[in-house]
């Protein structure tokens, strides 16, 4: 099966290749170094995750049995503070599900943070990025546990058009918040 779905892949992107031809070698000297393995990263999750595009963009981390949700929750607020990124508002979904239905729901909770000034020169550098902000991480209960789920910080900064200085640093730097955030929420590591 893993070679069949190797050939549909490598054909499905010569076929896009020869399709698109000049406008797609264009636009590929206009990259990131380093954006054909994050997009075949991608590709390869989506293949795993049967088509679910979500699977594909997106980073997970199942929470360490034994770290609460309001721990997870402290943990997120702390590493934002530490890494200077404002906590811009929390959407507790199962609650408003409850308060809607009287029944009781599976923890569903949405974190936001933003850090203004590399939104704004993101934004400046490509309007439709702001559809991606602020940046968020759900916090979701499963029968498993808690899980938490954020958008794929590499697709947006690695995967695209070569970002200026000092907006790649800026970038960069909110990548490696979340991605911090994700880690130690994960495991509840104050």
């Amino acid at each position: 099966m893993r070679k069949t779905g190797s050939w549909v892949k490598w054909g499905v992107l010569a076929s896009s290749l020869v399709l698109s031809g000049c406008g797609t070698l264009n636009t590929l000297g206009k990259l990131e170094d380093g954006a054909g393995a994050e997009a075949k990263r991608m590709w390869d999750r989506w293949v795993e995750g049967d088509g679910d595009i979500a699977i594909a963009t997106t980073w997970e981390r199942k929470v360490k049995a034994g770290v609460s949700a309001a721990e997870v929750e402290q943990v997120l607020k702390q590493v934002a503070t530490e890494r200077n990124m404002k906590d811009v508002g929390t959407l507790s979904l199962s609650k408003e599900l409850e308060a809607r239905t009287g029944l009781k729901q599976k923890l569903l909770t949405v974190y936001s943070f933003c850090t203004p000034t590399t939104a704004r020169r993101m934004v400046d550098f490509s309007p439709h990025m702001a559809a991606y902000l602020p940046c968020r991480i759900s916090l979701v209960e499963k029968d498993d546990g808690l899980w938490l789920y954020t958008l794929n910080m590499d697709m947006m900064v690695k995967m695209g058009r070569k970002l200026p200085s000092p907006l790649k640093e800026e970038a960069l730097a909110v990548r490696d918040t979340i991605w911090e955030m994700m880690e130690r929420g994960s495991k509840g590591e104050f």
